[in-house]
């Protein structure tokens, strides 16, 4: 009795120590059946919660992984790791913490979908671990009000972006949406830049990072990457963690850029582990729950609290087949405060970025034009319109000069503009985009006006 005493004595002693370290208390079971991208683990129902990281005691290391299902006797785990090495009969256990903890030293840096550095330089500083955040109250926020200049002339002309504003850039494989991202990504208005990466191949990662973004950018910006052979689930997490980090600078005050690469695979992500755990798809394969999870992502960028900063988002969207009907695009266009177009046509008559300003627009535009250049927009559009309008007629011969005065405008300054509006990533950034383009059509009428010798 004396001895049961003392190790009673002994147990409260522990507990008085340890009992608030949750750490210490770890709920665990085994696993009783294995799939290509599941396994089902018997023990833990009642203490598991959907979003949980589990640890997995495999035969060549611990492994991590999700619950993405939880049944009366038996959860659902969907792997992190490309080979998750699982049998049956291995330990299974809930983890504590893990979440997020970004810190002001990240900026510099690349990690993956778990936060953990990829780049070789070390270990990162651990911040404040914050829990998933759901998007600021829509009355508490803050409202957009303010334009800034990417540098990029036929977005700052045609698109102009707001600070806090959430913009998609639409296109099909291999149009240059990448590159348009890269160049985005360069504006000098932002104090911290974070980059996702989502489903990319792995050896344009490097490239993106080091040569379009370029050194000098870098070294404000915190990449998130998940390239393509990564399991469903870390690209289904990046975006996540792209967006806690962006969140922690945004309440610390920064204007924060985020930029993702590409939302369509994290939405092919969200569809593979959906369908994994048996959801039926109701739209071109994808279950309901991906049209339920976007808007969850993208409403938490956008303006902060007041006394906060904002995060301003810049998507890219992968139009499978160039239809820009999919239900994916559809939804997120619905979901975004304005979409640019880039066009394989234009494309493919060498002008870059391929962006189509007739199919394109911004929602907050009015906030970032002023009175004249918005009157000036409008008329650049119609002259572009009326040009496009006519292309047929006049590769026909049918057009004659001098019967709509309109139209010889049209068919005299287009070209221009269009070379006006050309861009490569090695060029200058433009300060001005107007005066820019005012001065290269001057240009081009003194040259017309020339005599011919």
């Amino acid at each position: 009795m004396q001895g049961g005493n003392s190790s009673l004595n002994a147990l409260e002693r522990v507990l008085s120590r340890f009992g608030n370290d949750r750490t210490l208390l770890r709920s665990g079971g085994r696993i009783d059946e294995i799939s290509p991208s599941h396994y089902r683990v018997r023990g833990i129902s009642m203490n598991a919660r959907l979003g949980d990281i589990v640890e997995h005691r495999s035969a060549s290391g611990p492994r991590t992984g999700e619950v993405v299902r939880i049944g009366p006797d038996e959860t659902l785990i969907a792997p992190y790791d490309r080979n998750p090495d699982a049998g049956i009969g291995d330990g299974v256990f809930i983890r504590t913490g893990g979440g997020a903890a970004p810190h002001a030293s990240w900026r510099g840096r690349v990690v993956d979908a778990l936060g953990r550095p990829v780049d070789g330089k070390g270990l990162l500083v651990v911040g404040k671990d914050i829990a998933p955040a759901a998007a600021p109250s829509a009355m508490a926020r803050q409202r957009v009000a303010t334009g800034f200049m990417t540098g990029v002339r036929v977005i700052d002309i045609f698109t102009p972006i707001c600070f806090g504003q959430r913009l998609g850039v639409f296109a099909g494989s291999g149009v240059g949406k990448s590159t348009l991202l890269a160049m985005l990504a360069g504006a000098e208005a932002f104090d911290t830049v974070v980059v996702a990466l989502v489903g990319e191949r792995g050896r344009e990662v490097r490239e993106f990072l080091e040569d379009t973004i370029g050194a000098e950018c870098l070294a404000k910006t915190i990449a998130v990457v998940a390239t393509s052979d990564e399991s469903a689930m870390m690209r289904r997490r990046a975006p996540d963690m792209a967006m806690r980090v962006a969140e922690h600078f945004r309440d610390e005050g920064h204007r924060v850029l985020l930029v993702l690469d590409s939302i369509t695979r994290f939405a092919h992500a969200l569809r593979e582990v959906a369908i994994g755990i048996g959801e039926p798809p109701v739209a071109r394969g994808y279950p309901a729950s991906v049209f339920t999870d976007l808007p969850k992502l993208l409403e938490r960028a956008g303006p902060g609290i007041d006394g906060t900063g904002s995060i301003t988002a810049i998507l890219s969207v992968l139009v499978d087949g160039d239809d820009h009907n999919d239900p994916v695009a559809d939804s997120i266009r619905g979901i975004l405060d304005g979409h640019v177009v880039l066009a394989r046509a234009i494309a493919e008559q060498g002008r870059y970025p391929p962006v189509d300003p007739l199919a394109s627009i911004s929602r907050l535009a009015p906030k970032a034009w002023s009175k004249e250049q918005r009157v000036l927009v409008t008329r650049l559009r119609s002259m572009i319109a009326r040009f496009e309008d006519t292309r047929d007629i006049r590769l026909l011969g049918a057009y004659q000069p001098g019967a709509d005065p309109e139209l010889d405008l049209a068919v005299r300054q287009v070209p221009s503009i269009y070379e006006a509006l050309t861009q490569t990533p090695q060029d200058p950034v433009s300060a001005d985009p107007f005066a820019d383009l005012a001065r290269h059509l001057r240009s081009k009428e003194m040259v017309a006006d020339e005599p011919v010798e």
